[in-house]
């Protein structure tokens, strides 16, 4: 996956960049990792200091590096702000799947943000990286996660209850997942329709 490259390739939206995170990006990540509401869905602990918004983001750049982990920091293209990051991760090379996942910072809930960056980190996971299937779980609580997803052409595919121990409470999980040709059948009806 991406042999030789150093870090991920940018990706562009109408409203966003996908992009690589640097130190300047350390104030927005702890804006967007600091607040609860936004790591309650997540197995992130809260951070509470810049120090520790610079700790995740050399953990990202080292997982990329290892390869086992693709997570972009959601840019804004008016101001280059970093508003939220989506991963993809847990990738099995042999099944050609990985998983998807993201966050937003909450000042920017409901904008679409989301939806927006999915729509072109689908593009780079069916078609640069050549997977087959994707997945992604969900607190059942988190009802706009599940749109986004459901929007995004995700099928529901289970519920486990109580699978996840975070921040002190039980949370079930609602799995979803895509197959490539669910993804490019979407794409064609698309363009057939625009």
């Amino acid at each position: 996956m991406l042999p030789g490259a150093d870090h991920l390739p940018t990706l562009d939206t109408p409203r966003l960049r996908l992009r690589w995170l640097t130190p300047a990006d350390d104030a927005d990540l702890l804006a967007v990792f600091g607040d609860i509401e936004v790591c309650r869905y997540t197995a992130r602990e809260v951070l509470t200091e810049l120090a520790g918004a610079a700790a995740l983001r050399e953990e990202i750049a080292a997982s990329f590096a290892a390869r086992t982990l693709f997570q972009w920091g959601l840019a804004r293209r008016t101001d280059d702000r970093v508003l939220g990051t989506l991963t993809l991760f847990g990738f099995s090379a042999a099944h050609r799947r990985a998983e998807v996942g993201y966050a937003l910072g909450r000042a920017h809930w409901g904008r679409g943000y989301v939806s927006e960056a999915l729509d072109a980190a689908l593009r780079f996971a069916f078609e640069t990286l050549a997977l087959h299937r994707l997945e992604a779980d969900v607190d059942p609580r988190n009802p706009a996660s599940m749109r986004v997803l459901e929007r995004a052409g995700f099928t529901r595919e289970g519920f486990l209850r109580e699978r996840y121990h975070v921040h002190g409470e039980v949370q079930d999980a609602v799995y979803y997942g895509l197959l490539r040709r669910e993804w490019e059948a979407r794409q064609a009806l698309a363009r057939a329709t625009a």
